[in-house]
């Protein structure tokens, strides 16, 4: 009963209502920036005829678009399956220092080969600073299965632990009297 109700309202007076949208006035674009029209009227009174180029068809430039062609293709599904696979088998147990208590609630229970925790890395950079002879970045790298030139950059170039003061130049430091 409802839906026959909602198409007689919906079809009632329909041509009516399509003659008044169709002669309506359609409406205006928004006026121009000032600078806009500006440079609008210099490039029309140095170049009268690039209306008529926008205008017109370009024929050669039809046929070269007529000549391209695109193919794409995605790759098979059995590969990104093997590779989904892959990458769940290479997964480690997170090694930390810290109680267990902080890693659950991070929730993070599995870490993939190659990377480490945000508290792995400050734990393992800790371990670095106090102890650089024990902790190389080779037993870095084979303990958390890293890659050794990633390892060895993330020790040389990430200090968290160093904090530098640098005094003004050009103000009297003041001392202790």
């Amino acid at each position: 009963m409802g839906l026959n109700l909602t198409r007689a309202l919906r079809n009632f007076n329909l041509e009516n209502r399509a003659h008044g949208l169709i002669g309506k006035e359609k409406p205006r674009p928004a006026p121009s920036h000032p600078k806009t029209e500006d440079a609008l009227r210099a490039t029309k009174t140095h170049h009268p005829d690039i209306e008529d180029k926008i205008r017109n068809k370009d024929n050669l430039l039809l046929t070269r678009l007529k000549e391209v062609y695109v193919d794409s293709s995605d790759p098979s599904s059995e590969v990104q399956t093997k590779e989904s696979a892959s990458a769940q088998e290479e997964l480690r147990l997170p090694k930390l220092t810290v109680n267990r208590e902080t890693l659950m609630d991070l929730d993070v229970e599995s870490i993939p080969k190659g990377k480490i925790s945000v508290l792995e890395a400050l734990t393992l950079l800790n371990n670095y600073k106090n102890s650089p002879e024990t902790w190389t970045a080779k037993k870095i790298s084979e303990d958390y299965h890293l890659d050794s030139k990633k390892t060895q950059a993330l020790l040389e170039y990430f200090i968290p632990f160093n904090v530098k003061m640098i005094p003004p130049k050009d103000k009297k430091q003041i001392t202790d009297s």
